[in-house]
């Protein structure tokens, strides 16, 4: 009986050491999982991606990024269309099944424009760049950091803001609650609306010494509609 309380007591102690973690200090545990060795900041990376959405065709995806060089390169193939879009540091370039000039209707049907090619490269970085992009400026890491559940696993919490012009949204990200790695996250517009959507992130895939998760799904926080899923096929 006494080797029992002394247990009990262990682990009440222990959990509460532990919930007090900052949020920094979560935030670090998780980049120290998904890069150990501090690559993301230089990285030269390329990813294969599918994607899946309901009711559309498949769209296939390789997209590059040079973080040293500030550099970015996609390429998505979907139906008979393939559309590479560019970006290094002023200069943009678009190509649409290897044409570079294009009718207005090419131009609106297939979005070739040079701001949703800057959309698409902070979109990838930002996503693909979890837990690590945390650290950027305009970033805000709340202290409190909970342990939850989310989609019925147990993890650790933590709250993110960000600062104008950044962003407006408030997202959670939630850790697995041993090894730290990003097991899913939400945002809101509107948190008192319940708007915003949820990621699940399952599988992982190792990359020049980084690890990401392989496949997220995509579903609305108010009714949990599925939206699509994105699968790295490869990466090097």
């Amino acid at each position: 009986m006494k080797q029992l309380l002394v247990f009990a007591l262990f682990l009440f102690f222990s959990f509460n050491a532990f919930s007090q973690m900052t949020g920094q200090e979560l935030l670090e545990k998780s980049i120290k999982y998904h890069d150990p060795k501090g690559k993301w900041e230089k990285a030269k990376l390329t990813f294969n991606l599918k994607q899946d959405t309901p009711n559309r065709p498949q769209r296939l995806t390789t997209f590059k990024i040079n973080n040293k060089k500030n550099t970015f390169w996609q390429k998505d193939v979907s139906g008979e269309n393939t559309v590479i879009r560019s970006l290094e540091k002023d200069s943009c370039e678009l190509s649409l099944n290897g044409k570079t000039t294009f009718t207005e209707e090419e131009i609106k049907k297939n979005r070739l424009t040079c701001k949703l090619t800057r959309f698409w490269r902070d979109y990838q970085t930002y996503l693909y760049g979890l837990p690590m992009k945390l650290k950027d400026p305009g970033t805000k890491i709340y202290d409190e950091v909970q342990k939850t559940k989310f989609q019925g696993k147990d993890c650790w919490q933590l709250k993110v803001s960000y600062s104008e012009p950044v962003g407006h949204d408030t997202w959670y990200f939630y850790f697995h609650p041993e090894t730290y790695a990003l097991i899913g996250y939400r945002f809101f517009h509107d948190e008192l609306q319940n708007d915003g959507e949820y990621i699940t992130l399952e599988d992982e895939i190792k990359i020049n010494g980084m690890r990401f998760p392989r496949d997220r799904k995509w579903y609305f926080n108010i009714d949990d509609k599925f939206l699509g899923t994105d699968y790295i096929l490869s990466g090097k």
